[in-house]
């Protein structure tokens, strides 16, 4: 399926066409960053972030003329919130069980609004110039929301995470970006093995770039699992992998330390000699909405900002 960036000019607006009940979405990052329909929220002075996000929000709804529902991650307080936002710029929240599930119908209509290839053509606009900081909130945006929609499993939910990885990489940040790229593979391994070696070796690359003995350790017998479990399996196939597999098992017998990469000829983990893996959460879980949550509750007296 294709599809295309939505046009500057229109402040990306929701398709007019779309179905009922389309939401919006906003993310606020752990630093405040703050993400509306996969924009970079530019905030000067001292602009809250759920201040940005309703008047941004109630831009939209005096926009359509009509109540405008928000979905906002808000990682500063580990909390999911569901707003209705009126074009008179009042709003309120709602709790998680009076909204409605998302489901696949209403799901494939918000994104035919806000389709996440677009946001991904813009995550790699702004890594391209170099604007890693951006990138990386917009990507962790993308991946956040995809993962309430479609659950942490689905395709473009991983898509994002390793885009995710990549940009922890690109920005230094290498204990995030294992983080990340193992949760990727550690999905991979669990829904669809076949698939599984180029994530796994995507996380292993980040791995070689740990310096912290305890982290290497840690995080290389799970990937120790890993390359063990596609060797008993026989996907162990490319030499590349079957190299990294031997650096692998290789460093963890030096306690760790970093050691030479092995040649394109080593062999493959022999079957049943990996470790058990580690358990290791996924994602840090969010609070539920509350009703009347304060900070995205507003009165129709209140003027939005321009």
């Amino acid at each position: 399926m294709s599809h295309s960036l939505t046009p500057r000019d229109t402040g990306n607006l929701p398709a007019l066409a779309a179905r009922p009940l389309i939401r919006l979405d906003a993310y606020v990052a752990e630093d405040g960053s703050t993400v509306v329909n996969g924009h970079l929220l530019q905030m000067g002075g001292n602009h809250k972030p759920n201040e940005a996000i309703l008047d941004a929000i109630a831009m939209f709804a005096r926009t359509l003329g009509a109540p405008v529902a928000a979905t906002v991650i808000d990682r500063s307080v580990m909390q999911v919130a569901r707003l209705r936002v009126h074009p008179d710029g009042s709003s309120r929240t709602i709790a998680d069980e009076d909204d409605l599930p998302p489901g696949l119908e209403r799901t494939a209509a918000e994104e035919e609004a806000f389709p996440p290839l677009a946001r991904v053509e813009r995550i790699i606009q702004h890594a391209q110039r170099e604007e890693l900081h951006a990138a990386f909130v917009l990507a962790s945006a993308l991946r956040e929301h995809l993962t309430l929609r479609r659950g942490p499993e689905d395709d473009l939910s991983l898509e994002a995470r390793a885009i995710e990885a990549y940009l922890a990489h690109l920005r230094g940040d290498y204990t995030l970006s294992i983080t990340l790229a193992l949760t990727v593979a550690r999905i991979r391994c669990r829904v669809d093995l076949n698939r599984a070696a180029p994530d796994v070796a995507r996380a292993t690359a980040a791995w070689q770039r740990l310096n912290d003995e305890g982290q290497v350790v840690t995080r290389g017998q799970e990937l120790l699992h890993m390359w063990g479990r596609l060797s008993a399996e026989g996907l162990l196939l490319e030499p590349a992998h079957q190299a990294m597999a031997h650096t692998v098992r290789t460093r963890l017998e030096h306690g760790g330390r970093a050691v030479p990469a092995a040649p394109v000829s080593a062999p493959a983990l022999p079957p049943g000699q990996a470790p058990a893996a580690p358990d290791a959460p996924e994602d840090k879980p969010l609070k539920p909405t509350r009703r009347g949550l304060r900070r995205f509750t507003r009165k129709a007296t209140r003027t939005p900002a321009p």
